[in-house]
């Protein structure tokens, strides 16, 4: 085998730390932090354990890691936005956008709502301080919409906060809308009716009419 050869079959890190984070996803979520071991993570991965605690360092790095890349998944939409933006257009496209994240990344979002449901304990750094101000300076910018005339004059945080929960019930509430509907998973159909409710509801609720055709982005 030339060197180039095996360059090329051996995993990369980027996949390596991928499958890695794919089995601690479903891991943590089925047995919570203190139920999961990183042996059983290894075995999932079909890596030795050695290689766990290479690529990440330790237990707790590996599941705040979880943690921040679900955060981070959600709120990406919000992140270039601006005092022109156009407000019908960002919120829909949060609404749509974390809404389907959650029905495609089911476990993280449950792991996430395990955690804040706990305490936060190995979260609290991180709602206190980098979360609290990405919040503030998103809330700064709605504010100007407002005081633009683009929608109400409303508290910005009631309405993240509202939206975070709101499509986030889809996940952690599943059994329960799935028994309500009879079937086991939501259809695109069904996403599709609960994205238009929800920005019908939301966006009227501020103020804000909706002109356009949101754009998903979900594939993070």
């Amino acid at each position: 085998m030339t060197a180039a050869s095996a360059t090329h079959e051996s995993p990369s890190r980027e996949r390596i730390e991928a499958s890695i984070l794919m089995a601690a996803e479903q891991v943590f979520s089925q047995h919570g932090y203190r139920g999961a071991s990183l042996q059983v993570i290894a075995d999932q991965a079909g890596l030795p354990k050695a290689n766990i605690l290479y690529y990440m360092g330790s237990k707790q790095a590996l599941y705040v890691r979880l943690l921040d890349r679900m955060m981070r998944r959600w709120n990406e939409v919000l992140e270039d936005i601006t005092p022109d933006s156009d407000p019908a257009e960002v919120l829909s496209d949060f609404i749509r956008t974390k809404m389907v994240l959650g029905q495609r990344y089911p476990e993280g979002s449950k792991l996430f709502a395990a955690e804040i449901l706990a305490g936060a304990p190995f979260l609290s750094g991180y709602l206190a301080g980098e979360l609290r101000e990405w919040v503030a300076s998103r809330t700064a910018i709605i504010r100007q919409w407002s005081a633009q005339g683009k929608m109400d004059d409303l508290d910005p945080r009631w309405l993240i906060f509202l939206i975070w929960s709101a499509t986030q019930h889809y996940t952690e509430y599943s059994a329960q809308v799935s028994g309500i509907l009879g079937r086991d998973t939501l259809s695109d159909e069904d996403v599709a009716s609960i994205c238009a409710f929800l920005e019908h509801v939301i966006l009227k609720g501020c103020g804000v009419s909706q002109t356009h055709t949101p754009v998903v982005q979900a594939d993070r």
